[in-house]
């Protein structure tokens, strides 16, 4: 086995074995580093998460919880979790999402969620300050190739949301999302730039009106 920790290059994808990469990922150097493992390559990010980064994230899983309860839709989201596919893939999203009546197929208990027993998350966001260009990139392409039925990518500094659908290992960019229909990509973008003058409570409070409107 490679000993890797002395020359690891994080916040890069690094040719890496299986083995090198669980190697890694053990070690209490990286204990709260978030792990990606794709096509011999990994990834471990260590870049402290700011407080934009962090405000950005805990908007969208407020609209998103917001949305889902007003409409009726069963969820559960995972923040942070980490999905392996042992001796090919792990990743490790800012925030995933089971759907409608998958929302408890994964039981109270589990670690890390194991891909060879259960099933890819319906929604899967990553929240980009430093590392747009990956998950616009590479991690876009391990999500397609999972079979992930949609992606997002929040762009911090811009206030964007760039939303794929995922069909066939490929994606297309969508205005609306799929898989919490009636839900507007464009209303998501809108409470981030209001987050930037406002508490997340007023931000809240203008989804709910939008969220109770006709659909």
């Amino acid at each position: 086995m490679v000993e890797l920790k002395a020359k690891l290059v994080t916040d890069a994808w690094v040719p890496a074995s299986w083995e090198d990469y669980l190697q890694t990922i053990a070690d209490p150097t990286y204990e709260k580093a978030k792990g990606y493992y794709y096509q011999g390559h990994m990834r471990i990010e260590m870049a402290a998460v700011g407080c934009d980064h962090a405000d950005d994230h805990t908007v969208i899983i407020l609209a998103i919880g917001f949305f889902a309860t007003l409409r009726g839709i069963s969820l559960r989201g995972l923040d942070n979790c980490s999905f392996r596919k042992a001796n090919v893939q792990e990743f490790q999203p800012d925030v995933s999402y089971y759907i409608g009546n998958r929302a408890k197929v994964i039981p109270r208990g589990t670690n890390i969620v194991n891909l060879d027993l259960y099933p890819v998350p319906d929604l899967v966001i990553e929240v980009s300050k430093t590392t747009l260009l990956d998950d616009r990139g590479n991690k876009r392409t391990l999500y397609e190739e999972l079979g992930v039925s949609e992606y997002w990518v929040v762009d911090v500094e811009k206030a964007e949301i760039l939303a794929f659908q995922m069909i066939d290992r490929g994606s297309k960019r969508i205005d609306e999302s799929q898989v919490l229909p009636g839900l507007a990509i464009a209303t998501l973008e809108a409470a981030l730039r209001q987050s930037r003058e406002t508490d997340q409570s007023q931000v809240g409070a203008w989804l709910m009106t939008q969220f109770q409107q006709p659909g």
